[in-house]
């Protein structure tokens, strides 16, 4: 053998020990645990990282550890008692599992520890609120995140340097992985997973979760769309049009029944409710549209007509725009 073959031999066999060892590295855990944590989110990365899988070759070694000798003690008062370390250096991968969305104080021991961790090439999977920890530290500056739909006012207001994202369960950017809703850690949990072991695992994985192993569309499928309004006349135009969802609604009606002019109208709708009478009642007529495929076994057509939306292309259509699935879809995930 050549000195230039024999080179390369050490080069390639050098390179597979590095990737060997980084992805060893990963595979070692730590889950954050901090006071007035969010059990569900806990739970959602244990059952994910720190369950015991006999199944499989290779597995996580994952720990739950604090990085101050605070009393830990979650929500419903529930106390916790783990490992307090000094660093977090002998992990590859840290899951944070929620985080206040009301406080901006960070103990100075946590904010030192999680920076020198990412500084040092060391991957940080956030769940749910968990992002609001890391704008708050700057690692998530110039990168494409998302968090709970119910906290994207919030996080957009604070953190305008972060390009956020809507409608989606998760995003994945530089090193740093964050969740949606709190259901949705599991689908960015079993993404984490299928990149360190593959799609078959993965799939077993979600079986045994008994949920989808890539569930498709985004956040926007889970948002409570229905109005608060306090103003009367205006309430109660909006409550005949929802009793007359699957009639032809004209907006001209519509200002007409709440006695203002067209253009007050206009104005009354985008300050209230911040859209258009016409995107309004598409979300409406989707809601209903939602809970006849969750709670009846009608078809599709017929669905589309009780909704308002005339025929099953134009539901296909506005399932796709604002869902990112389809109505058959949409009812296989959650037909009760």
């Amino acid at each position: 053998m050549g000195r230039r073959h024999w080179l390369e031999r050490q080069y390639t066999l050098k390179l597979s020990q590095m990737i060997d060892e980084l992805q060893c590295m990963n595979r070692k855990l730590a889950i954050l645990a901090y006071p007035q944590l969010s059990m569900f989110e806990l739970g959602c990365a244990l059952e994910l990282f720190a369950l015991k899988r006999p199944e499989f070759e290779q597995w996580y070694q994952t720990e739950v550890v604090s990085l101050t000798d605070e009393k830990l003690e979650t929500i419903a008062n529930i106390q916790l008692q783990v490992d307090v370390v000094n660093s977090l250096t002998k992990y590859g991968t840290l899951i944070i599992p929620g985080w206040s969305t009301k406080s901006r104080k960070i103990d100075s021991v946590i904010a030192n520890s999680i920076k020198q961790f990412y500084n040092q090439g060391g991957r940080i999977v956030s769940l749910c609120s968990g992002a609001f920890l890391l704008a708050e530290l700057g690692l998530l500056d110039g990168k494409r995140v998302t968090t709970h739909w119910r906290y994207a006012e919030l996080f957009q207001q604070r953190f305008p340097q972060v390009e956020y994202v809507e409608n989606v369960l998760y995003t994945v950017s530089d090193n740093i992985g964050c969740s949606a809703g709190s259901a949705a850690a599991l689908d960015l949990g079993l993404e984490i997973i299928r990149q360190d072991f593959g799609a078959e695992i993965g799939s077993q994985v979600a079986k045994r979760l008994v949920v989808a192993p890539h569930r498709q569309g985004g956040q926007a499928q889970f948002v409570d769309t229905r109005p608060v309004i306090n103003q009367q006349g205006f309430s109660a135009t909006l409550d005949w049009a929802l009793l007359h969802l699957d009639k032809k609604i004209d907006i001209d009606d519509l200002s007409k029944k709440a006695l203002m002019s067209r253009r007050t109208f206009d104005r009354q709708f985008r300050a209230t409710l911040n859209q258009s009478p016409k995107q309004w009642l598409t979300q409406q007529r989707l809601q209903k549209a939602q809970n006849y495929l969750e709670c009846e076994d009608l078809s599709i057509d017929r669905i589309s007509e009780m909704s308002g939306f005339e025929n099953a292309m134009n539901l296909r259509h506005y399932f796709r725009k604002y869902l990112g699935v389809t109505p058959t879809h949409y009812k296989q995930q959650f037909k009760l």
